[in-house]
């Protein structure tokens, strides 16, 4: 009984052994194919970086100014008895705008007219008189006197009615018209809006480290619209005290206004070109691999495997970031001209990582991108 329990034992053993050499052989095979196993390489896109020279510019928010505005209001009250224009009409300087009713004024200008020629002639009568000896130098005097006031007060009623005529001051754009025929104004009561819009202003701040580079004349651009409307003006005026609240100096551009797309009161997006800069690289924003440690680009080249074999591959590179244009930023250190930079695809790459370059649908790459309708 003995023997035969040693011998079910010994045979029990040499079959566990033997299983445990099949499955010791089965992992280390395993083991020696997933350390030759490669990942398949990553599909990326990619640009070849390129020197450019990006214009120096100083980029703010404009509101738009016309050079000339008022509010047209009457000068003296009256009823209104005329309108002669419509909202919204061009109108030149002296053009008529409204008439207020001079009924009792004109009435009261012929009665002074009337006085003026009746002080005339007592004035004519009396200067023969007295070159006669008739009549005292005084009583010649007061007929003067008398005849001046007459002159004065009609000259006064004639200044009157021409008041209540309210003409254009300038040439320019009406506004929507606030009074309606037959209304009473008073003295000061605002009639319509006048504005003169070609040339046109737009005023802009600079901060205060940036106004030593600011000079009249400097060449200075607005975008509205999304960049559907562009336009250039030049800096006319730059203000000769920095605001003590945001430490900017307000400067002003004046354009050409012939369309009329811009209008008081109009926010703009505008920049003030300094000249062309040093020169930078330029890459797609797609391109930047944005990190808590530092910003990153991967580069393209050719690596070597374990075994020595080469292929394509990719190296993490730091790099220094500069301003932004659009959907490009400058690099200003990390990349050099020529080499070939990862531009889409960054998020699922490593250091020594192997990729394959498809460059059929590339990201975008403009300075100046403009949003499309679908």
């Amino acid at each position: 009984m003995a023997k035969r329990m040693i011998v079910m034992l010994s045979v029990t053993a040499l079959f566990i052994a033997a299983l445990g050499v099949v499955k010791f052989r089965q992992v280390k095979a395993a083991i020696a194919v997933y350390a030759s196993f490669q990942p398949p390489p990553d599909a990326v896109t990619t640009i070849v970086a390129q020197q450019e020279k990006w214009p120096t510019t100083i980029s703010a928010i404009g509101s738009v100014a016309a050079a000339r505005g008022v509010t047209v209001s009457a000068d003296l009250p009256g009823i209104i008895a005329k309108i002669a224009f419509d909202s919204g009409n061009s109108v030149k300087e002296g053009d008529v705008l409204l008439q207020l009713d001079t009924r009792q004024e004109q009435a009261q200008l012929t009665a002074a007219e009337a006085q003026h020629e009746l002080a005339r002639a007592n004035l004519q009568r009396m200067r023969s008189l007295t070159e006669q000896r008739i009549v005292a130098q005084a009583e010649y005097d007061q007929a003067e006197a008398s005849y001046k006031q007459t002159e004065a007060s009609g000259g006064e009623i004639h200044a009157t009615v021409g008041r209540k005529t309210i003409r254009a001051p300038f040439s320019g754009v009406l506004g929507i018209r606030q009074v309606n025929l037959g209304q009473y104004l008073t003295g000061g009561a605002p009639i319509v809006s006048l504005e003169s819009l070609n040339p046109i202003y737009v005023n802009f701040s600079v901060p205060q480290q940036q106004v030593a580079s600011l000079k009249v004349g400097t060449e200075v651009r607005v975008t509205i619209d999304n960049a559907a409307f562009k336009t250039s003006g030049k800096v006319t005026a730059i203000d000769s005290i920095v605001d003590q609240a945001t430490r900017n100096v307000q400067a002003q551009a004046t354009f050409v206004n012939a369309n009329g797309r811009l209008r008081p009161g109009m926010f703009v997006q505008t920049s003030v070109m300094l000249g062309t800069g040093d020169p930078l690289v330029a890459l797609p924003a797609s391109a930047i691999n944005h990190a808590p440690y530092g910003d990153s680009v991967f580069i393209v080249d050719t690596l070597k495997g374990p075994k020595g074999e080469s292929y394509r591959g990719v190296v993490q590179r730091f790099v220094k970031l500069g301003d932004s244009r659009g959907d490009q930023i400058a690099i200003l250190s990390g990349v050099k001209t020529g080499e070939e930079v990862v531009t889409s695809g960054l998020f699922k790459l490593r250091n020594g990582a192997a990729v394959v370059i498809n460059n059929h649908v590339q990201p975008s790459n403009s300075r100046a991108p403009q949003v499309e309708d679908r």
